[in-house]
């Protein structure tokens, strides 16, 4: 033993201490650094949000949204590592000398043993882990805390319980918030209590004996107390909730609600009080007898008044006279819900939709109309591409909006887009960084048409075209650095008398070179600093900002680029509608964004889903977004938010200055919102009822325009928006069964003694029919003093008026109309016919509905639709032209007051004689060249029948006694002789006088 036995294996062991000493130091090292790299991250994402906040001096947004943010994440999360940490400390402190009963198993101990080694740091962690839990929970709760901190009163007091509105708008959730952390709080604190005493010995549910030693009986007492009395105070929350839960039939209480449950929840609260009370008691006595009877009493109640008794008061009182029983309670719903909704002012006519207008009476109305809009706006995004691109780097939205603008002395409804650059639809020779973030940055220019003209060839006539532009609508900062499809990010800016770098348009005034531009706006934000790179290289995962020769001292990066994400973030309460639309105001290219304050807690209102209510063809087609999946009883277009397309300022206005939730967040965004009072004319001329709160409005309106309890729970005269009858004929699957949407058109309402800018929609019966039932329009011109009332024409129930899917119908099976579109829709023509918005408007006493027809070739580059006709229906009479003059001429010069045919004309199911002439030709031209296909193809049989039919139609026109004349046309190509190959006995002839 003295030769070295024991000394040899010290080599060996300080070889493994070495080999081991790396993997220790290593683990903590890359642990390290990963934490760094989150922090890094974090911090990253939070600078560099302070800097955007910056650049469009909403700072104060930031820093309120943080700091209220880190409060909630501190005082929750510190509350709730507090109490969890604190119940291990009295667990483990009041810890049994020896176990009420032997562990599970024989390594169990070990963990005891372990955590009693290690208990700072496991104390350490849990605490962390409570504090991270709790406060990022608590932090997202922000919105709810800042709303009931700066809550605005209604001015309406709830008759149930009088309490003002506010209380249930603003009050009421943060109520919820609160409850929902104390359950947290007490839950876990429960549970770290009892896993201390087991790992401990004081809690042994398998003992046979005591199970709990007295600490142990005395703190889970305590806590299920706590448990127990939150229990409580749930129960009397609930009494609120009711006002805003959905029963069966409508939202808010009812019958049932106010004669059992609301009750109901006021007994449990008082049980449960006492069943608590039970529960402290036993921190004395120590025996869970009582606390387990009331425990037990609770449950039975809960089961009792919570279930029983209101279903029972449902099936034997409520359902055998439920009209009677809920009468009440129905207009209580109706009320509020066309309160929240802003549809109090709702006018209801009668419409008897039977014009007792003549022929000269019609047209006169037809031209008192500024003109009924052609130009679909959801068709000719292909039209603006292909003769307003100029550069296949541009590009416009596919869906266009709608503005109005003055041309001399008309306000004329105009289609208009913003040319915007794409850098996705560069070559691919020409994608490099360099190209996409630093040349490529910027669209140019806005195009607009004459939403009712065409030119000679189907196309729009322009009132603002060309690169650089041209127009009639005034000068203007042309270049676009913000919009909707602008590049995620890029690097403008430079110092003065710098070399320009940023492709400003593809050649100059007069031809030649490109033209080059360096940005002077303040809508960036600087990336000079080599910290600011280094933020924003980490922050967009690219290197090249930290590497680049382009990024200069006066550099700024430009991304969150989109209108609505500006708006998104410069007012985090607000909503913002789907669909921004650009503008030309004071020489400068603005988007308007219409931006919502809602609830999903006003009283009795009705709830709806914002995106099922906002859903119809256009949403989420293009650059229209569709609304998140959230619950709203309340609604309001509070704010007008202005996006300059140059420097990316964000100018948000109030709009409904009434509404108590806007003064709230005015209150808690001090200065940010400016009053309504500094909206420029320029401004205000260009803004527009919102389309999604249009959307919502007239979704409730299907059932809500009733105001009678008995007749709106008899469901005897629901309506419904009905199907788009265009969206099969654009691609869309004809199940889907999607809302036709709203369009804007100029219309007279016949209460208003002039045509109005507007948003429109109709309605058709609940029920499986697609004829009409309502027409409904808003006065959308904001500088009307009816902007935003509501007029619906309600047509008769006892008549048969025909609803879009009819009239489409209609469109696609008249005889003229087919014929008219057959060369176009044709295989061998390589194009197709593509049918616009089918526009409804009142006129005469009756309903008009147009429709535009457009041509688009079917294969090869640079297809885009061209008008080709106007469809247009009025009373059983339809026709078409190559205008909408000439098509109301036809419609109106076959229809009068009573719907019966005027003297001396044909009745509706009879085309007058020269369209007879006219319709029998064409057929006689189409029978000729399918004869003529046959007889190449070798088929004389299929080729005499075509002939017998050619000489059918001919027989046709002559019995309508038309003379036609050497210049009235025929079938082109109608022989002279027989064909030297075996042909019918006679060729068709041409009628003559």
């Amino acid at each position: 033993m003295s030769d070295g036995v024991y000394d040899m294996p010290e080599e060996p062991r300080r070889t493994r201490r070495t080999s081991g000493g790396r993997p220790r130091a290593l683990l903590p090292t890359i642990a390290t650094l990963i934490v760094l790299l989150i922090l890094f991250s974090v911090f990253t994402d939070v600078w560099t949000q302070r800097l955007w906040y910056r650049s469009v001096d909403l700072g104060s947004v930031f820093s309120t949204v943080l700091g209220t943010r880190v409060l909630l994440f501190f005082v929750v999360g510190l509350l709730m590592a507090a109490a969890v940490v604190a119940n291990i400390i009295i667990a483990y402190r009041t810890r049994p000398r020896v176990a009420l009963a032997p562990s599970p198993s024989p390594g169990f101990e070990r963990y005891g043993d372990l955590l009693q080694q290690r208990g700072k740091i496991a104390v350490g962690v849990i605490a962390t882990l409570m504090l991270v839990f709790g406060g990022s929970a608590a932090s997202g709760e922000w919105k709810v805390f800042l709303a009931w901190r700066n809550r605005t009163p209604f001015g309406v007091t709830d008759k149930h319980f009088n309490k003002d509105i506010a209380f249930f708008v603003f009050d009421y959730p943060w109520l919820r918030v609160l409850l929902g952390f104390g359950y947290s709080i007490v839950l876990l604190s429960l549970v770290a209590a009892i896993i201390t005493h087991y790992l401990y010995g004081g809690f042994r549910p398998s003992a046979k004996g005591q199970k709990a030693s007295g600490a142990a009986q005395v703190q889970f007492s305590v806590l299920l107390g706590f448990l127990v009395l939150l229990k409580a105070f749930s129960y009397w929350l609930d009494r609120y909730g009711l006002t805003t839960s959905d029963s069966r039939l409508f939202t808010g209480i009812s019958y049932t609600g106010d004669n059992a449950v609301l009750p109901s929840k006021e007994i449990l609260a008082v049980i449960a009080v006492l069943c608590a009370g039970l529960f402290f008691a036993n921190v004395v006595r120590r025996t869970w007898l009582l606390p387990g009877v009331g425990t037990v009493v609770l449950i039975l109640s809960a089961i009792l008044l919570g279930a029983l008794w209101p279903a029972a008061l449902q099936q034997l009182r409520v359902r055998p006279s439920e009209p009677v029983r809920e009468a009440p309670y129905i207009t209580k719903n109706i009320e509020a819900t066309r309160q929240a909704y802003g549809l109090e002012g709702t006018q209801v006519i009668n419409y008897p939709a039977k014009s007792t207008a003549t022929p000269s009476d019609l047209a006169e109305d037809a031209e008192v109309l500024p003109g009924i809009r052609l130009i679909d706006p959801s068709v000719v995004g292909p039209t603006f591409e292909q003769l307003q691109q100029v550069r296949g780097f541009y590009s416009f939205p596919t869906d266009l909006d709608v503005d109005r603008y003055k041309i001399g002395d008309k306000v004329n409804d105009t289609v208009i887009a913003v040319r915007e650059v794409q850098v996705d639809r560069l070559p691919a020779g020409q994608r490099n960084w360099n190209n996409d973030h630093t040349v490529y940055t910027h669209g140019y220019g806005v195009v607009a048409a004459n939403g009712n003209q065409r030119a000679a060839d189907g196309t729009p006539v322009w009132s603002e075209k060309d690169l650089p532009p041209t127009g009639q609508l005034g000068k203007y900062e042309p270049r676009i650095y913000f919009g909707e499809q602008s590049p995620d990010y890029s690097i403008v800016g430079g110092p003065k008398g710098g070399q320009a770098v940023e492709l400003d348009t593809p050649e100059g005034t007069n031809g030649g070179d490109p033209t080059l531009n360096t940005y002077a706006g303040k809508g960036g934000v600087p990336v000079g600093t080599f910290f600011n790179r280094l933020l924003y290289a980490t922050k967009m995962r690219d290197a090249n900002i930290l590497l680049s020769s382009r990024v200069n001292p006066d550099s700024q990066i430009l991304y969150d680029r989109s209108p609505r994400e500006r708006v998104e973030k410069a007012a985090p309460w607000l909503t913002p509608d789907g669909d921004p639309y650009p503008a030309i105001v004071d020489g400068q290219v603005v988007w308007i964004v219409d931006g919502y304050t809602t609830s999903a807690n006003y009283p009795y209102s009705e709830k709806v889903a914002l995106d099922d209510s906002t859903r119809d063809t256009t949403t989420g087609r293009g650059t229209i977004a569709q609304q998140p999946s959230e619950e709203i009883n309340y609604i309001r277009n509070s704010v007008k938010a202005v996006v300059n397309a140059y420097d990316g300022s964000v100018q948000l206005y109030a709009w409904d200055e009434n509404d108590p939730v806007l003064k709230t967040w005015m209150k808690a965004f001090p200065g940010t919102v400016q009053p309504r009072s500094d909206i420029s004319p320029a401004l205000m001329s260009h803004l527009r009822y919102p389309e999604d709160m249009f959307k919502v409005q007239r979704d409730l309106l299907a059932k809500y325009h009733v105001q009678d309890s008995t007749t709106w729970y008899q469901n005897s005269d629901l309506w419904r928006v009905p199907a788009d009858p265009t969206a099969v004929s654009a691609g869309a699957d004809s199940s889907s069964q999607v809302k036709q949407p709203p369009f804007y058109l100029s219309l007279r309402m016949p209460d208003q003694p002039e045509p109005k800018f507007s948003l429109t929609s109709v309605y058709v019966p609940n029920a499986e029919r697609e004829n009409l039932t309502a027409f409904m329009a808003v006065d959308a011109e904001a500088t009307s003093p009816d902007y935003g009332k509501f007029r619906i024409l309600r047509l008769p129930g006892n008549v048969q008026i025909p609803g879009p899917g009819q009239v489409y119908n209609k469109f696609q099976t008249d005889d003229a109309i087919r014929t008219a579109l057959l060369p176009i829709n044709q295989p061998t023509s390589g194009a197709r016919a593509q049918f616009g918005n089918l526009l409804t408007l009142p006129l005469g006493g009756g309903l008009l509905y147009v429709q535009p027809v457009y041509s688009v070739r079917t294969s090869g580059p640079g297809s885009y639709p061209v008008l080709r006709y106007v469809l247009v229906s009025f009373g059983d009479r339809v026709a078409f032209g190559s205008t909408l003059q000439e098509a109301l001429t036809k419609v109106f010069d076959t229809t009068v007051s009573t719907g019966e045919p005027t003297p001396n004309q044909p009745t509706p199911n009879q085309p007058p004689a020269n369209q007879t002439v006219k319709q029998a030709l064409a057929q006689a031209q189409t029978a000729w060249d399918a004869a003529q296909n046959a007889l190449r193809a070798g088929n004389l049989a299929e080729y005499q029948r075509q002939l017998n039919l050619v000489k059918t139609a001919i027989d046709r026109a002559v019995a309508a006694g038309a003379a036609v004349t050497p210049t009235t046309p025929v079938p082109s190509g109608t022989p002279t002789t027989t064909p030297s190959t075996p042909a019918p006995s006679s060729p068709p002839t041409s009628p003559t006088g």
